[in-house]
């Protein structure tokens, strides 16, 4: 896979985004290290372009900023298991401003004994924010983790709540 890099800042945090000619296959956590997208493209090989990955960049803006409550991107989902795609596919479909629970997702997925397989599919998804494990919440209401950390969790979760 090649996967090409841009470092983009936002709020005054910088963002690492990879894509593929598929679309868009990486969102990296807020000043997160240069080489956060190894733990989920392990085999891939890298192009920085500071010019690429612009359209992804503002929609990113966008939605951090409140300008915006979806994304209409490509994506390029096809770097995980069966069952990650399809937690990541039920995760697009949680409408903004409501979370809920990994069990109500297990549920959700015809999967009620694999609340925990659903979790770690949760915590694999490469397209922080875009794709919104941010709205998953522990059983008892608790946010869980989250590769952003828990305070851009929080702040996604108010702005959401605000907007």
């Amino acid at each position: 896979m090649q996967l090409i890099l841009t470092n983009i800042t936002i709020q005054q945090r910088h963002y690492w985004l990879g894509s593929t000619p598929r679309g868009l296959a990486f969102v990296g956590s807020p000043n997160g290290a240069a080489d956060e997208w190894c733990h989920f493209f392990p085999q891939a090989t890298t192009t920085f372009d500071e010019q690429a990955n612009q359209a992804a960049g503002q929609a990113l803006d966008a939605y951090l900023t409140g300008q915006s409550t979806t994304f209409d991107l490509p994506l390029d989902q096809t770097t995980g298991t069966a069952l990650q795609q399809q937690v990541w596919q039920a995760l697009q479909q949680l409408p903004y401003g409501q979370t809920c629970t990994y069990s109500d997702l297990a549920a959700q997925l015809n999967r009620p004994q694999a609340v925990r397989a659903i979790a770690s599919a949760v915590g694999r998804n490469p397209l922080l924010v875009v794709v919104p494990c941010h709205r998953v919440l522990r059983k008892d209401g608790q946010l869980g983790g989250y590769r952003g950390g828990l305070p851009m969790k929080r702040r996604l979760l108010a702005l959401e709540q605000t907007n």
